[in-house]
């Protein structure tokens, strides 16, 4: 009983206090104050590729460049390119681990291209990491 007591008692005193904080006497301060907002640009933020840069995720490969990388993930594991969009995503994302040396990386591509219906094995990482090596996807 005493516990509900000292809840009540705490609570009511968070109320008042609350109250108190959340009153306005309707004098200057209780015009509405204007907030700073971010200006909509027309111009794409480079923000985005400083931050993919830094973490060692190459620009998205066009033409040539694309059908190259789609050919030599599709010989590490075919299913993968069945989602050519999600394959390239995986393989951008995947030259982080790349290029920063870790030490699970072939776990990381394993993990990366197991996606819908498509499962990846870890040597079938260890094959996909060499091969974004071998064509020198991951230099930024």
């Amino acid at each position: 009983m005493r516990t509900r007591t000292n809840i009540t008692a705490v609570m009511a005193a968070l109320a008042v206090s609350l109250v108190g904080c959340s009153g306005s006497d309707g004098g200057e301060d209780a015009k509405p104050r204007a907030t700073k907002t971010a200006e909509a640009s027309s111009e794409p933020s480079t923000d985005v590729s400083a931050a993919e840069k830094a973490a060692g995720i190459p620009p998205e490969p066009t033409g040539a460049k694309r059908a190259g990388l789609l050919r030599a993930l599709a010989a590490a594991n075919p299913g993968i390119v069945k989602y050519e969009d999600k394959a390239i995503d995986a393989a951008r994302n995947q030259c982080s681990a790349v290029n920063n040396g870790s030490g699970k990386a072939d776990w990381a591509a394993s993990q990366r291209f197991t996606y819908e219906d498509v499962t990846t094995t870890e040597a079938q990482g260890k094959q996909i990491n060499e091969a974004l090596k071998g064509l020198g996807f991951c230099e930024t």
